[in-house]
């Protein structure tokens, strides 16, 4: 598939805005830190959901029509997320304002539907094999838990120090597990076979096909939003450069920063960058049927 740029930026930045709230609603009901901190968390993450509302415009071809996504609400999971993304946008709000745990809850709830409705977009499809399993939701609420974690720290730093250290050691933990869960889907992935073939693709059951052209000067809709066009070197790069950016470096980070702002600071943008590479490669790695019709052109 072919990565778009809206679509990463809307998930990493709606995620790590979801697992910001459920850290500091967390440690709200389980032990309260000073208002300051809750405030400044929900502030947070409400500018993290609304640079990703404003990054989701730029994928629409008639933005005005928007509206029109909530009405499929009953069979699309995209519906879904475009319903619960805004109630929960506001649950963030009232209860940063209010502090009321009752409200808490409800956006808690909200968030956790956020992040079923975001991965079942892609996990729902059948034709994808890469994104037809259980890794899809687990890897969307496990990558925006750590990033939200990671993000605490530094937050606890200027508002709540005596947190600094937990949320840390928090942030290692998951983070290592999302790690290690996005490696169990590259080799889930890896060993996937295609179940269609060039002769199920144009229904020709000859053993020997070959395409020697697209059939058309020009591209199309098909060619252009159905692969990445990005030689196998940048794929791999890009691969390995998450893999290093997600978890080890800002691990080492957390660890052996001497527990300075900065040194918190460069873990989450160091993270952060690992996710938007990750977000791409999620798309990259998506090997669309279509393209069994027009691989010359791929």
């Amino acid at each position: 598939m072919k990565p778009a740029w809206s679509v990463i930026l809307l998930t990493t930045l709606i995620g790590a805005a979801q697992g910001l709230f459920l850290v500091v609603f967390a440690l709200d009901v389980l032990r309260p830190p000073p208002r300051d901190f809750v405030f400044l968390g929900c502030a947070v993450s409400l500018a993290l959901l609304g640079a990703g509302l404003v990054a989701s415009f730029f994928h629409l071809g008639r933005p005005e029509r928007a509206w029109r996504a909530v009405t499929q609400w009953r069979t699309s999971w995209l519906s879904r997320e475009v319903i619960v993304l805004p109630a929960f946008t506001a649950g963030v709000f009232f209860y940063g304002i209010f502090g009321a745990k009752a409200v808490g809850a409800i956006a808690a709830l909200l968030c956790l539907a956020l992040f079923a409705c975001t991965g079942m977009v892609y996990a729902c499809l059948k034709f994808l094999q890469e994104w037809r399993s259980p890794f899809t939701l687990a890897n969307f609420f496990l990558m925006g838990l750590a990033s939200g974690l990671m993000l605490s720290v530094p937050l606890a730093v200027i508002a709540h120090p005596q947190f600094a250290g937990p949320l840390a050691l928090g942030a290692f933990a998951v983070g290592a597990l999302a790690w290690l869960v996005r490696i169990a889907s590259l080799v889930r992935n890896a060993r996937l076979r295609p179940k269609s073939t060039t002769q199920s693709a144009i229904g020709v059951a000859h053993p020997r096909i070959v395409q020697k052209a697209q059939g058309f000067m020009g591209g199309s809709y098909n060619t252009r939003e159905f692969f990445h066009h990005r030689p196998k070197l940048v794929v791999s790069l890009v691969r390995w450069s998450f893999l290093a950016l997600l978890f080890p470096v800002p691990g080492w980070l957390l660890g052996w920063g001497g527990g300075s702002l900065q040194a918190f600071v460069a873990a989450f943008v160091l993270q952060f960058t690992g996710l938007l590479a990750e977000r791409w490669y999620f798309f990259a790695e998506a090997r669309h049927p279509q393209n069994l019709y027009y691989q010359a052109m791929s």
